[in-house]
């Protein structure tokens, strides 16, 4: 069998934790450290979501990505398990 690199097996996840990331980062962590900045006093603006700005096309992005490759990995498994002979499987 032909082992995969590393890269290869490991970017779906890597692009998953980065997408939820980037969202507890403009979602929860900001405006929760604006809300305590403001609450001590100091004047600043409200948060205003990066990833929102120019139509939220970073999560058209990021959802494109992660639901075909999540389409395409389902396939190869799907097509990996129909091949598989079900008498050699313990």
């Amino acid at each position: 069998m032909n082992e995969e690199h590393w890269i290869q097996r490991l970017w779906r996840p890597a692009m998953g934790w980065t997408y939820m990331a980037i969202n507890i980062f403009d979602f929860v962590l900001a405006p929760a450290f604006v809300l305590y900045l403001r609450l001590k006093g100091v004047q600043i603006d409200m948060w205003k979501s990066l990833t929102l700005d120019n139509g939220g096309f970073i999560h058209l992005a990021f959802g494109a990505i992660l639901g075909v490759s999540a389409y395409g990995r389902t396939q190869e498994k799907t097509a990996t398990i129909n091949s598989t002979d079900i008498t050699t499987v313990k």
